[in-house]
């Protein structure tokens, strides 16, 4: 049986099954693995992992744990009562009209986001300039209608993952900001800091960058130099704002304190810095990587839910939920029916009932006339969340087809 224990609890002999973290919180070559001795139940509790699971049929057993049933049961019922509470985002174009905006906006973010990159392994110094008309550019498409940009910003090429990663974290944190109803140049600066929060990078080696192995002591705290390398790169460089700093600088911190680069804990990390944090883990954590696969979205959302307990402000990231929906767009669904389709755009009144884009039925395994479906207008609903490399479905080819 899986079960959920506090860190504390686990001793050598016991088998886990999920260290229940991002991929980029520990050295680990796996998630999965046997304890063999109490050094690495040690290292585990030093990473700031507050909870885990562990498997009792392939190791030792804690009776009193909670099983992983339990606590999914109540991570969706938590996820049921954020649905009911509506966000307030008015749509001011249709979404037809936006999506071939949005499709050659993302090719040209991500064209500037590599080059950026380019130039800092270069040894060129950053230019602003080049970079702000294109977060103009993000931040009024978002506005126009979010359900266009977000989901494409999503679709990543592992090789390609760095740079784009930034473009999805600036996208997400233009609809987090607009939900939180901020202004909308205090949204510029942290779109900005989005695009700019890993550019520390471009200093790390390939090698640890994308090492499908476990890290080593030296590769890992290499890897985490990158935040202070960012800062490093950003000193001096006109038209950067405070929103834009704190976005860099603590996109890596946690409220419990256990994250990086500087341990802030509580109001020491800035609203900005615990946005970019919540939005930094679920982008990376729903996203393909050389050694391992992303997640579907709404699992991530209920991670995300789950570490709230600990790493994150529960307000935010109950926030963010309500910004991006439930099933956010651009996620395969099966619905109760057994047909099969794409998250295309978010119902404001439901979150729950989303518009779906049917293009496969399950059972029968193969593909059936695309029907638009509302599911705030019909008996069907939502059975799972689906992965789109098992059912070797194109994303691409159904977004906004």
């Amino acid at each position: 049986m899986i079960k959920q224990i506090r860190s504390e609890l686990l001793k050598p002999g016991m088998f886990i099954h999920d260290l229940n973290c991002g991929w980029l919180d520990h050295p680990f070559v796996s998630n999965t693995f046997a304890v063999r001795d109490q050094a690495t139940v040690d290292k585990i509790i030093s990473l700031g992992i507050r909870e885990l699971y562990i498997d009792t049929l392939k190791g030792a057993d804690v009776w009193e744990a909670k099983p992983q049933s339990e606590v999914n049961a109540e991570l969706e019922k938590r996820l049921e009562e954020i649905a009911q509470k509506r966000p307030e985002k008015p749509v001011v174009t249709e979404l037809k009209d936006e999506a071939a905006r949005a499709r050659r906006l993302h090719v040209e973010a991500n064209r500037t986001a590599r080059l950026l990159l380019d130039d800092i392994r270069l040894g060129q110094k950053i230019q602003i300039a080049r970079v702000e008309p294109l977060v103009d550019s993000m931040v009024e498409s978002v506005f126009r209608h979010q359900d266009a940009l977000l989901p494409i910003a999503r679709l990543k090429n592992i090789d390609d993952y760095t740079f784009e990663h930034s473009v999805g974290v600036a996208a997400l944190l233009i609809a987090f900001g607009r939900t939180l109803k901020l202004p909308k140049e205090k949204i510029r600066e942290i779109a900005l800091g989005g695009l700019l929060h890993d550019i520390g990078k471009a200093h790390v080696p390939e090698a640890i960058l994308n090492k499908p192995g476990k890290l080593t002591d030296d590769e890992f705290a290499k890897m985490k130099s990158h935040v202070n390398a960012s800062l490093h790169l950003l000193h001096g460089v006109p038209g950067i704002g405070s929103a834009t700093r704190q976005v860099v600088a603590e996109h890596h911190e946690r409220v419990d304190g256990s994250g990086y680069p500087n341990r802030l804990a509580g109001k020491a990390i800035s609203q900005y810095g615990q946005m970019a944090a919540i939005v930094d883990v679920y982008d990376a954590i729903t996203s393909n990587k050389v050694y391992c696969r992303g997640m579907p979205p709404t699992q991530a959302l209920k991670k995300l839910l789950e570490w709230s307990k600990h790493h994150f402000d529960p307000q935010l990231v109950q926030t963010f939920i309500r910004a991006i929906g439930i099933y956010p767009t651009g996620t395969l669904v099966r619905l109760e029916s057994n047909r099969m389709g794409v998250v295309v755009e978010q119902n404001e009144n439901n979150l729950l009932e989303p518009v779906v884009r049917i293009f496969y039925h399950a059972g029968k395994q193969h593909y059936i006339p695309p029907e638009l479906v509302d599911l705030s207008k019909v008996q069907d609903r939502v059975a799972s969340c689906e992965n789109y490399d098992k059912w070797k479905i194109d994303p691409y080819q159904w977004l906004h087809s």
